[in-house]
């Protein structure tokens, strides 16, 4: 039977348990907690969003998070406002994915074409990649999030990258959640790239182009380590991919929210989720795939 929305939650943790919630009856539940739990010992969806199934909690997560500029504009400050303001939705939507028991959290911050924005935008947009990558690094340890950086790193700033490596460094031990963060990142960049490394080793003769297929170029790109989105939120209403994770994004479930990014937060991941939960996922098949176990 396929699994969709719950219609009766399942058991929960008393409130003020500190414990490990008791995995529930239901067996597909009972998986499916299990591998959440793996990494997150503390992931909790049951509790947080008790009539969405386990099962149906998307693995991994990609945001374009878009209208910080418009956000500000109509409340009469400059775009960069909009910007520091959406690092407050950025810390709640990882949180609450964390609760949840998402694996991963992608996060559209800077694209190979935004170089194309005012110097004093792009200035300011590196600053705040810094004052958060520094800001942040003892909480990600501590909550035991793994930064990952997605993207080209030729072109940005030597202080950006050093803030990069040092957190990455810091949080590579890691597992309760992934936060990836794609920076001076464009999708057909990352197809070529993975083209390129694919050219060079069948130049070295350690590749034949018979051998080359999607499970080759995907073990090639930026995400390699990471299980591809099942789900993709864009925010302002717009309903473009902009040049993101198009490899991975194939049968990605889309979902557009209407609020600017520094609206977002806890209640529209969860109506994201929800429509996610309620989505048939067919992969090209006739009879709706299995879900997350």
């Amino acid at each position: 039977m396929a699994i969709g929305r719950m219609t009766t939650p399942l058991p929960t943790a008393a409130p003020g348990d500190t414990q490990t919630p008791p995995l529930p009856a239901d067996p597909a539940a009972t998986a499916a907690l299990a591998r959440m739990r793996g990494h997150n010992p503390d992931a909790d969806p049951l509790s947080r969003l008790p009539d969405v199934h386990p099962a149906r909690i998307p693995r991994h997560i990609a945001i374009i998070m878009d209208g910080n500029g418009r956000w500000a504009g109509e409340r009469g400050f400059p775009r960069q406002f909009g910007h520091l303001n959406g690092a407050r939705s950025v810390r709640d939507t990882l949180e609450e994915c964390a609760r949840l028991g998402v694996e991963a959290l992608t996060l559209y911050s800077f694209s190979i074409e935004n170089w194309k924005r005012p110097k004093d935008e792009i200035d300011a947009l590196m600053d705040l990649c810094i004052r958060y990558l520094d800001g942040e690094q003892e909480a990600l340890v501590r909550h035991d999030v793994r930064l990952r950086v997605i993207g080209r790193r030729e072109g940005l700033p030597p202080e950006v990258l050093g803030a990069i490596d040092r957190v990455t460094l810091a949080t590579r031990g890691c597992k309760r959640i992934t936060l990836c963060l794609a920076v001076n990142y464009g999708s057909r960049a990352e197809i070529v790239d993975a083209a390129r490394s694919l050219c060079r080793d069948a130049a070295a003769g350690t590749l034949t182009p018979d051998e080359i297929d999607e499970s080759a170029l995907a073990a090639r790109l930026y995400t390699a380590d990471l299980p591809d989105p099942d789900l993709l939120i864009r925010t302002a209403g717009e309903m473009r991919l902009s040049n993101y994770l198009l490899w991975q994004l194939s049968y990605a479930e889309l979902h557009i929210a209407s609020e600017y990014w520094p609206d977002f937060g806890v209640p529209q991941l969860h109506r994201a989720i929800r429509d996610f939960a309620g989505r048939s996922r067919r992969f090209g098949d006739v009879h709706e795939a299995k879900p997350h176990a």
